[in-house]
């Protein structure tokens, strides 16, 4: 009996540690409600204000968590500074010079850090920036899950290979997404987050100058600021229609044949994606609860929890 009652408790033992890991590994909403009950309103402020003063920045920071998140799951590694001795994602062929809003984050960080220090991560700050860029530019707003913790690596490699390029047919865009967990019907919904931003010459001049599935006139538009050589950094809006506001026109363009990236018209150009886009198009609600169920997913990829990772003091750097 002794033996019996010992192997129990050791049973026991194993099943509590195991429910305390499955637990610590679980994000909540309420993460911050005691430990900085201000966490969320002071993110909100500062995204709010850098929205007003650039409506750019909206999409910026929302692209922040895509590029973080599709990299070794949302683990703020997309933010960290190459060093000496450290290489980061920053300048990974999708990112560099390119993504953008890292003022914004560090600004997030030190406006947190003086109300609770050492308690807010900036895996957490990204994505809450995220959900109120979306609400500040007109979008839908959702529940984002708490609690992630700051990784102290960061992998240049996997940043060129996991986040889908401009120039990817639809298979490959299925693809890219499905790796990461999510059905074609939720990368046709994220790619939403193109009706607002914009793109820069040279990742549109192929498609404006080279593909028949564009409208004629709205190509002959961006050829006036996207010249066949040269001029690589001038921009174009992803959404011509209402390129500041959080809506469903980017399906619409893209029924018109209207998409600016190659990726974009891939979405609506006789493949099985084409349904989805039309729905969209026509059914504002339906993108946007599916576009708000899609970040919070996009959101839970492998984040770090427990004592996993660290709470950086300043999120360009480890601690």
């Amino acid at each position: 009996m002794a033996s019996s009652s010992s192997s129990f408790g050791t049973t026991l033992s194993v099943f509590l540690l195991v429910l305390v890991g499955m637990a610590s590994a679980q994000l909540s909403s309420t993460y911050y409600n005691t430990s900085c009950p201000n966490a969320l309103s002071t993110i909100k402020s500062a995204v709010d204000s850098a929205v007003d003063s650039e409506s750019r920045m909206g999409a910026s920071l929302l692209r922040l968590q895509f590029h973080d998140c599709f990299v070794n799951g949302c683990d703020a590694s997309v933010l960290l500074d190459d060093t000496s001795t450290f290489t980061g994602e920053k300048t990974a062929a999708p990112n560099n010079g390119s993504i953008r809003g890292f003022d914004v984050i560090d600004t997030i960080k030190s406006n947190v850090e003086s109300i609770c220090p050492g308690v807010v991560s900036c895996a957490d700050i990204v994505v809450v920036a995220a959900r109120d860029s979306v609400v500040a530019l007109g979008g839908p707003s959702w529940t984002v899950q708490l609690g992630r913790r700051d990784s102290t690596t960061a992998s240049l490699s996997t940043a060129n290979s996991d986040i889908p390029a401009p120039t990817l047919n639809l298979s490959g865009l299925i693809s890219s997404f499905s790796n990461k967990g999510f059905t074609a019907k939720e990368m046709v919904a994220l790619s939403g987050a193109h009706t607002i931003g914009q793109a820069r010459c040279t990742n549109f001049r192929a498609r404006i100058y080279n593909e028949t599935n564009i409208d004629s006139t709205f190509a002959s538009s961006l050829q006036s600021n996207c010249p066949s050589t040269g001029s690589d950094n001038n921009l174009s809006p992803l959404d011509t229609t209402s390129p500041t506001t959080f809506d469903n026109a980017y399906y619409t363009n893209l029924v018109n044949n209207k998409g600016l990236l190659h990726s974009d018209q891939q979405l609506y150009n006789g493949g099985s994606t084409d349904s989805q886009v039309s729905t969209y198009s026509t059914s504002s609600s339906t993108f946007l609860t599916d576009f708000a169920n899609g970040m919070v997913k996009m959101g839970n990829l492998s984040p770090l929890t427990g004592t996993s990772g660290e709470i950086r003091t300043n999120c360009r750097k480890t601690n």
